[in-house]
């Protein structure tokens, strides 16, 4: 058998049905052996796109994606997406081409050391310098990108030795993984911290995306407000009383000041990030119980902790049997969450002309269903999409957190979309981001993958102008993109479909014409450049939090 016949039948046994990527030299062996199997090769334009459309698969379908790309400036153009992956704890399997075993080091065309460069933003990189290392890379690589705190394995490929045979026994031998350690000791003083405390908050991160019914289930028998990253999107229904939406530099008033006046956080696969546990939202005094399969991100918060590394199913549920069945309340507190919720809304200008991009929001609002896949950019359009979607279901919501990369939109839409073939998919992406990944359009259609693109234009790099506008005395700088392009034009172009839409009026109509469409359609909202997304929090704790006409 093959190197590239091995290859490409494990990944098909362990159920991997698409790869996303690029033909080089290199890999042109992978290619050829393509022709003879079921996995559906989707041709991308770039490299990076390949990595994210990887990215948007895993997230929307809860197992591994994988991309392929040939040596040298392939592997190099997949960094983004791969570091994103990793950064996002998302699983993936990257695939890189690589000269012949014996031209390592020896400056070969495009020879790039792949194993090295991509170990820090993967959780382990294999290079195959002998074929027969071939199925144990494989089969390890499927197991570590999903156990544990998820993220992308690197497999580096050099074409030589994908062109050997090797033993198909090899195929079938046990290639073991060590066993995560779990330390549940905690439990005890995790139950004895809930029963003490006056001001209990539930935080929600990614880390909680497998265990949304747990999670539901302890909210409910605490009856605790409950907050979310950017990550945890959807673990908890947006309609959920007690759920007082985002945490962090652009959330919620009401989670923020929860947060800041809380004794005590549970918090379920949340990092402490920067993004979301700042000075602003930190509480001046409490105790954290801390849930996560990944110890590294223990005590990062500077609190009084109780740790619980675990899958956040097992520890949640350890933690519900432990706190016993009846229902725990703290009336006054529960009571002061919910008020706080209702006095931070305020009404939108629905009417206001240019188009406000809260409306954006509402009318999408009235045309996501329990079909619907919704994908972000990263900027502006990212922060309004978290703030007002209405997001009911765990993998609903897909965006770049902590890499926050632009250009994610798009190419993570299309992998959603060949994830889920059955559902509507919907990326909300601004001007400067859509420009980074424009090409992908013609992946879209040649490969019968239609999204609906939600184009908020503002003809700026609109956080960039947010923050020089409050923080650098409005000495806008670099963040104007000029004469934008006509993206109605450009669709059309691509053979895709586009609609300009300029009045308030039009938008819930074009959005349904989008969706409804069988053919990728960009819709272009061209957008207030003064309307900011608030409230912001700064980094220095003496400045106060900006809040504006926020309206949550």
């Amino acid at each position: 058998m093959r190197g590239t016949e091995a290859l490409l039948g494990m990944l098909e046994e362990r159920g991997a049905d698409t790869i996303f990527g690029y033909p080089g030299g290199s890999v042109l062996s992978i290619y050829n052996e393509l022709l003879d199997s079921d996995i559906r090769h989707i041709l991308v334009r770039h490299e990076q796109c390949a990595a994210h459309m990887a990215d948007g698969y895993a997230r929307a379908k809860n197992v591994p994606g994988v991309c392929l790309a040939t040596s040298g400036p392939g592997t190099t153009n997949l960094v983004t997406g791969i570091a994103t992956a990793y950064a996002d704890s998302v699983p993936m399997i990257a695939l890189t081409g690589q000269v012949a075993a014996g031209s390592l080091g020896q400056g070969a065309f495009q020879e790039v050391d792949a194993y090295s460069l991509l170990m820090p933003i993967t959780k382990h990189s294999f290079r195959v310098l002998d074929v027969e290392r071939l199925p144990h890379a494989i089969s390890e690589a499927w197991d570590i990108c999903q156990m544990g705190r998820r993220g992308p394995v690197h497999i580096d490929l050099p074409v030589d030795q994908m062109g050997k045979d090797l033993d198909p026994a090899l195929l079938h031998e046990e290639y073991g993984v060590k066993p995560l350690t779990e330390d549940l000791s905690g439990m005890h003083e995790a139950v004895q911290w809930i029963r003490e405390s006056q001001r209990p908050l539930i935080l929600v991160g990614g880390g909680a995306m497998n265990a949304s019914a747990e999670v539901m289930e302890l909210a409910r028998l605490m009856g605790a407000p409950v907050v979310n990253t950017l990550m945890g999107m959807g673990v908890v229904p947006s309609s959920y009383e007690m759920n007082m939406g985002p945490l962090g530099l652009h959330g919620r008033l009401a989670a923020i000041q929860l947060s800041a006046e809380a004794d005590l956080i549970i918090s379920i696969g949340s990092r402490f990030s920067d993004r979301t546990y700042s000075p602003h939202d930190r509480m001046s005094q409490g105790r954290v119980i801390h849930i996560d399969v990944d110890p590294t991100e223990f005590r990062k918060h500077g609190h009084q902790c109780v740790n619980l590394q675990a899958d956040a199913r097992k520890a949640i549920r350890g933690l519900i049997c432990a706190l016993g069945s009846a229902p725990l309340r703290w009336e006054s507190w529960n009571s002061h969450a919910r008020q706080l919720k209702a006095d931070s809304y305020i009404t939108p200008d629905n009417d206001a002309v240019p188009i406000k991009p809260q409306r954006i929001m509402q009318e999408l609002n009235r045309l996501i269903d329990d079909d619907t896949i919704i994908t972000t950019d990263v900027g502006q359009n990212q922060m309004w999409a978290m703030h007002y979607l209405n997001i009911e279901h765990p993998r609903q919501f897909i965006s770049s957190g902590t890499f926050g990369t632009m250009g994610f939109g798009l190419p993570s839409a299309i992998g959603a979309k060949a994830a889920m073939k059955d559902k509507k998919v919907v990326t909300v992406t601004g001007d400067g981001g859509l420009q980074m990944v424009i090409q992908e359009l013609a992946t879209s259609v040649a490969e019968d993958l239609p999204v609906t693109i939600v184009l908020l234009n503002n003809g700026c790099l609109g956080m960039i102008r947010q923050m020089q506008k409050h923080y650098w005395g409005k000495r806008y700088s670099a963040q104007e993109l000029g004469d934008d392009p006509d993206f109605v034009t450009i669709a059309k172009g691509y053979r895709a479909k586009g609609i300009r839409v300029e009045r308030p009026g039009e938008i819930y109509d074009a959005l349904k014409d989008a969706m409804e469409s069988d053919v990728t359609t960009i819709v272009e909202i061209m957008i207030d450049p003064e309307e900011d997304i608030l409230p912001m929090l700064p980094n220095d704790p003496k400045i106060p939090i900006i809040k504006g006409d926020c309206h949550f």
